[in-house]
């Protein structure tokens, strides 16, 4: 008998993606609005990829099962 199937969590495969070295990539933080106080210099470095910290990977693996 096969086991049964998990699903991904909706909210979480929207917000994250595993990268090929099993790293999850996730979105920068204050990036939505009031951006003009904010520094060019911040700015810029906003638009690199950002990580999810290791102590949150597992709950975030968890949440996708199979990659998402």
């Amino acid at each position: 008998m096969a086991k049964m199937k998990l699903k991904t969590l909706s909210g979480a495969k929207k917000r994250f993606k595993m990268t090929a070295t099993g790293k999850i990539k996730r979105n920068a933080t204050k990036r939505r609005h009031i951006l003009t106080k904010k520094t060019t210099k911040l700015s810029r470095g906003l638009r690199m990829p950002h990580y999810v910290d290791e102590t949150n990977a597992a709950t975030v693996r968890r949440m996708m099962p199979y990659g998402g």
